[in-house]
């Protein structure tokens, strides 16, 4: 049975030794010139945290925050299974072939949300929760403000909280908002 050889290039004679044939399927293809502008990639990791919390603004009164929050106000609270998708962007490195080690994103997601956030109480157990209401958006960013402080400088690019299937909050960072 004849060997595996790739197609020659077009317009290429099959055994011209000038031209050689393109590699085969699973070929390793060769690294980009020198001069070649840098590639880059955007990286996304999930996880998943459980905690508690009661929307419920100190700003409003009783009958407001009722008013605006329905059934989230209650005074007991209730729970999430909160899903959360961190983006980082930058330059592939060439010798690593990666945009950053998971390795490291891992723990910096360990450290910036778990640790914190998983199995607690939001509004009483984070600090950050004591003055700003616990919503989905507030979560967002207190997470990304979190994995800012861990990650290379530049590379957080999105962090993607679910608060459940039907709702969901992107948040990329302070951006301008025009005014009303």
């Amino acid at each position: 049975m004849p060997g595996c050889r790739a197609r020659p290039r077009a317009g290429a004679e099959p055994d011209d030794p000038l031209r050689p044939p393109l590699p085969g399927p699973g070929a390793a293809m060769p690294p980009p010139p020198r001069g070649t502008p840098a590639r880059t990639a955007r990286v996304s990791r999930c996880l998943s945290f459980s905690a508690c919390h009661r929307l419920h603004s100190k700003s409003l009164s009783d009958e407001e925050n009722l008013k605006l929050f329905g059934k989230c106000n209650n005074p007991n609270g209730h729970g999430h299974n909160y899903k959360v998708v961190v983006t980082v962007r930058g330059e592939i490195e060439p010798t690593s072939g990666m945009v950053i080690n998971l390795m490291d994103l891992k723990e910096y997601m360990q450290e910036a949300i778990l640790e914190p956030l998983d199995h607690k109480n939001l509004d009483k157990d984070v600090a950050y929760f004591a003055d700003v209401v616990s919503t989905t958006e507030n979560v967002a960013v207190y997470i990304w403000e979190n994995l800012q402080k861990r990650l290379p400088v530049g590379t957080l690019y999105k962090v993607k909280v679910y608060e459940t299937d039907q709702n969901i909050v992107v948040y990329k960072g302070e951006e301008t908002t025009l005014e009303k």
